[in-house]
């Protein structure tokens, strides 16, 4: 049988090490969920697995939106994903009470992604903390959260290139 070649654009940007935490382990997985008080998806633990955290392939840099947001009239960005670890000076998903809290964003969600005024992140608080939460991008500037996909594996899937999209990216200044 012939090899068939994923037709996805490969995830990671192996060009940069920014956002890397160290190789993820099943302790730090199990510390993490006690930590964050969920079950993580195991779509995003697969990924995690490959590489802990760190930039997203060009291909793979933004997820389309159905309605404009501060961002840009038809997507968001996600450029990085934040693993699990404690590296200097690094975001990690273990900071998702913090800035949770420091934000103003909703209980009940674990940051993946983000720059202090977006967000994306796991939204658990339709499923609870054992169930598979949506994803969802939250914006700290005006208090709004947009649902983006029914599950990890599904956003994974809905993702793409940001220069695909004629709309001119704000850069974080609101609409």
């Amino acid at each position: 049988m012939a090899d068939v070649e994923d037709p996805q654009p490969p995830f990671w940007d192996g060009g940069s090490d920014r956002g890397v935490q160290p190789p993820l382990s099943d302790r730090a997985v199990l510390e993490a969920e006690r930590l964050l008080k969920v079950r993580l998806p195991a779509a995003l633990l697969d990924l995690l697995r490959e590489r802990n955290g760190g930039l997203t392939a060009s291909g793979r840099d933004a997820f389309p939106t159905g309605r404009a947001t501060s961002w840009a009239p038809d997507h968001v960005p996600f450029d990085l994903v934040m693993g699990i670890g404690r590296r200097e000076d690094t975001l990690s998903m273990l900071d998702s009470p913090y800035l949770v809290e420091e934000w103003g964003l909703p209980a009940g969600v674990v940051l993946i992604s983000g720059d202090g005024h977006h967000w994306i992140g796991l939204d658990y608080r339709a499923c609870g903390p054992y169930g598979e939460p949506s994803v969802a991008w939250f914006d700290a500037d005006d208090g709004s959260d947009l649902p983006l996909a029914a599950n990890f594996r599904a956003f994974v899937r809905g993702l793409t290139s940001a220069d695909g999209f004629d709309g001119e990216q704000d850069g974080g200044s609101p609409a």
